[in-house]
């Protein structure tokens, strides 16, 4: 039977059906010019009203001196198109008193929003979000960072909570703001930026993580994520996909611990298929937290020194690693095991 994926992996698969999804894109401007096109709308909206009650202030009365001047008519404008009035001037003709109630009531409301939006965009959320990132860099420990979320990266998320990895422990960093409100969905943090440059990383406290998985979409900026995070951290494991073979021993010598190769790998998937139809679906099923079996990498404890591979308890160990050497089954290493140990065995996942 199929494991059920956890909640905020089918949630985020059941938001990208078409039906619910929208197409927008970013804004290039910046936010200084965001903000300086909104004040010019509420100016040039001004300067209209402001305009119209000139022409027609002889369908304004002043209640105090009974006379309208150019000063009296802004302080109107201002005051009716702000809040509702003093009474002290007044609309006396039906066309000035249909003019502010069809065209300056609207207005008053739209001044309403674009004020409390200005002040949300441009103050309150930038405040809020400053607080919330110390809040979140504050709490990051031993946590795992995804630099990149294209394919490679959204299948390692949607693997790494399956196999029960909490949200809190995993930032994700792109440039690409739709990318993080796809993996912002299945409830980790996320941080736009390059991950390319020293402050993307410190800001995610790579000094402080456990693990880097690194997947650009491009092997020449995957290998320099892979030299600035070795260059911040030096205990931090990183992984990376390289598509070029010829790249491979440069992304080791960049600091990457694990390199993965994609294309490669899939191309030993299909030579292997044409050997049996079964083979592929295993090694699917190995590298997985859905599959019957699993293949998991683990560290031999003092309690299991010295015993042999087929008398440790938990699954079958089909390869060992001592002091960075690798030992196949038939070595004479593979039959006592030492503390310390690095095993790969084969276990049930149910």
């Amino acid at each position: 039977m199929p494991v059920e994926p956890p909640a905020p992996i089918r949630a985020r698969r059941l938001n990208l059906d078409p039906l619910h999804m929208t197409l927008r894109r970013q804004s290039r401007l910046r936010p200084a010019a965001q903000f300086s096109i909104r004040m010019a709308i509420m100016i040039g909206m001004i300067v209209i009203i402001v305009a119209f009650h000139w022409i027609e202030r002889d369908s304004l009365k002043d209640q105090i001196d009974g006379h309208v001047s150019f000063s009296d008519v802004i302080y109107f404008t201002m005051i009716s198109a702000t809040t509702t009035g003093y009474g002290d001037i007044v609309p006396v003709t039906d066309r000035a008193r249909l003019f502010d109630a069809l065209v300056v009531t609207p207005i008053r409301v739209f001044f309403l929003l674009l004020l409390a939006g200005t002040a949300y965009t441009f103050i309150i959320k930038q405040t809020w979000n400053r607080w919330l990132m110390k809040l979140i860099q504050k709490n990051l420990h031993d946590h795992i960072l995804i630099a990149g979320f294209g394919v490679s990266n959204d299948k390692a998320l949607e693997e790494l909570l399956a196999r029960g990895t909490l949200p809190k422990r995993i930032v994700v960093i792109d440039n690409d703001r739709d990318a993080l409100d796809r993996a912002a969905e299945c409830g980790v943090a996320v941080l736009q930026g390059d991950a390319t440059r020293d402050e993307t990383l410190l800001a995610a406290h790579v000094d402080r993580a456990a693990a880097l998985l690194i997947s650009t979409g491009r092997d020449d900026s995957n290998i320099l994520v892979v030299l600035t995070a070795r260059k911040l951290s030096a205990k931090v494991n990183i992984s990376v996909t390289i598509s070029e073979t010829d790249n491979e021993d440069l992304a080791k010598q960049a600091g990457a611990d694990t390199v993965i190769n994609p294309v490669s790998f899939t191309g030993l998937l299909l030579a292997g298929s044409l050997e049996g139809p079964y083979r592929a679906e295993y090694l699917s099923d190995l590298a997985t937290s859905e599959g019957k079996v699993m293949l998991r990498e683990r560290i031999i404890g003092d309690e299991e020194a010295g015993r042999a591979p087929h008398e440790v308890c938990g699954g079958q160990i089909v390869r060992l690693v001592r002091e960075g050497r690798v030992h196949a089954a038939g070595d004479p290493a593979f039959h006592s095991l030492r503390s310390g140990d690095r095993v790969l065995e084969i276990i049930d996942s149910a």
